[in-house]
């Protein structure tokens, strides 16, 4: 079952994370400027985002296999109409499209995990969705820059394509349903069920961790997965090609947080350090991270010739960034179990706006930046500034509602 729950999220994250790689050629073929840029990847998490307030009863009602197969149908539509596309909003419709087919596949699984793991196994479970996410994401860096002079742009998302259909599959065949047992009993009355919804965005396990899963969370997706490519291209002069290799450098690192996380959350669960306390301690970490980034911009020199990849400081900020991964389950453990649905894809919906309002935010505040007369260098950094400060605002809400 967790097999074929990773399949589909690979596919997810892969969706997600191509843009960046391919970019370069979207922006020369379509004359595509920063904030086009940035609203064309947005649009995928504008889909994801959409529909996580009736996915969530869905979830709860019907089961994740229903739901989630009836999803990564729109995907397949999604990835062909990107494929046929030949204009701007031909591809904006795709994205958004792909981003209504996956929108469920994370949510999915932490649902069904919600009702049958336990709470140690269920903090593995996640950390091993999100290594998953990082191997798809790995996957749509170098392999795909490689792919495309053997099929093209195009050629990589009717692939895309034949794999989501590949995924349904394996879920049709290892996904139990939703027993009896597990459902909701009734059909709940659209009044009852909009009580519920505001009773999970005011209960104060929510509250908490809306601002860091809003800024935090969806800045760290935002920049993973698209402007950490531009960066490394107009800021610190890499070619696409040395780009991607950044990118994958980047996402392999992330596989591999992920991992660790997996193996050590249940041990240091079982010590006292819950979800809660690890976001506390930990986070602070990115907030030093990503000035450092920003700031320092382009490859540091060291003695002699050699120099220090700026990706490999973006490491560090993605890494240390991570920390705000655990408050997805732990919002789902906050709640009862059949409201687990509702409340995971509740705070997804957080995130996923925040990643849109992130993506294109940036890349409106870039192109506002670069009109007022600043260079390329300086937009960026203003930009990301802007960025940083409401990660810090984000954090201190995080940690006063949390003390104790």
């Amino acid at each position: 079952m967790f097999t074929a729950f990773a399949v589909a999220y690979f596919l997810s994250a892969s969706l997600r994370t191509v843009t960046a790689t391919i970019a370069p050629m979207l922006t020369q073929e379509f004359a595509l400027q920063a904030r086009d840029l940035g609203l064309l990847s947005g649009g995928y998490f504008l889909g994801f985002a959409a529909l996580q307030i009736p996915l969530g009863a869905w979830l709860d009602r019907y089961g994740p296999r229903r739901v989630i197969l009836l999803m990564l149908s729109i995907a397949v539509l999604g990835c062909a109409v990107f494929a046929l596309a030949h204009h701007f909003y031909s591809l904006l419709f795709a994205r958004v499209l792909c981003g209504l087919g996956v929108s469920v596949c994370l949510m999915a699984p932490l649902t069904a995990y919600r009702r049958w793991f336990n709470p140690e196994t269920q903090l593995r479970a996640n950390s091993w969705m999100l290594m998953t996410g990082s191997l798809g994401m790995l996957c749509a860096t170098l392999p795909v820059q490689a792919a495309i002079p053997v099929m093209g742009w195009r050629g990589v998302f009717w692939l895309l394509a034949a794999l989501v259909a590949l995924s349904m599959f394996l879920i049709v065949l290892c996904v139990p349903g939703w027993h009896e047992a597990n459902r909701e009993k009734s059909s709940t009355p659209l009044i009852a069920n909009s009580v519920e919804h505001i009773s999970i965005w005011r209960h104060p396990a929510f509250v908490r961790m809306v601002p860091i899963g809003f800024f935090i969370y969806g800045g760290m997706i935002a920049i993973q997965t698209l402007w950490v490519g531009p960066w490394m291209t107009r800021v610190a002069g890499y070619s696409p090609a040395q780009a991607a290799g950044g990118l994958f450098a980047i996402n392999f690192a992330m596989l591999v947080n992920y991992s660790i996380w997996g193996w050590m959350n249940p041990k240091l669960a079982r010590r006292g350090w819950d979800a809660v306390r690890l976001i506390r301690v930990g986070l602070p970490f990115s907030l030093l991270a990503l000035p450092l980034a920003v700031w320092v911009a382009t490859d540091i020199p060291l003695a002699g010739d050699s120099t220090l990849p700026i990706w490999f400081v973006w490491i560090f900020y993605f890494v240390s960034s991570s920390f705000v991964s655990l408050a997805q389950p732990a919002v789902g453990m906050a709640f009862a179990t059949n409201m687990a649905g509702r409340a995971l894809t509740a705070y997804n919906l957080v995130i996923f706006m925040g990643v849109f309002t992130m993506q294109w935010g940036l890349g409106l505040a870039i192109d506002l930046f670069l009109w007022m007369g600043l260079q390329t260098q300086q937009a960026y950094q203003a930009a990301f500034t802007l960025f940083w400060l409401s990660c810090l605002a984000s954090y201190l809400h995080f940690y006063r509602h949390a003390r104790g």
